[in-house]
């Protein structure tokens, strides 16, 4: 999962060395929190936060049923 995450964040962004994916499992529920560079943040957010919502359907829909998943940008 945070191999897929990875790879669709690393290709949206212009600095991909700067990329951080952390996971912290919380029960039942994987959070992972996506650190970007300053300047990519609006990439990977997109207006109106269209594509994040893009990424956190893609991620979701690969995850099984009884896991939550939650995805959370910021940047460095």
């Amino acid at each position: 999962m945070q191999e897929m995450l990875s790879y669709i964040v690393k290709n949206l962004v212009s600095n991909p060395d700067a990329v951080e994916i952390t996971l912290e499992t919380q029960g039942k529920t994987k959070v992972f929190k996506v650190k970007v560079d300053e300047k990519d943040l609006g990439s990977v957010i997109g207006r109106g936060g269209v594509i994040a919502n893009a990424i956190r359907t893609v991620v979701k829909s690969a995850s099984e049923k009884k896991e939550r998943i939650v995805i959370k940008f910021d940047s460095k």
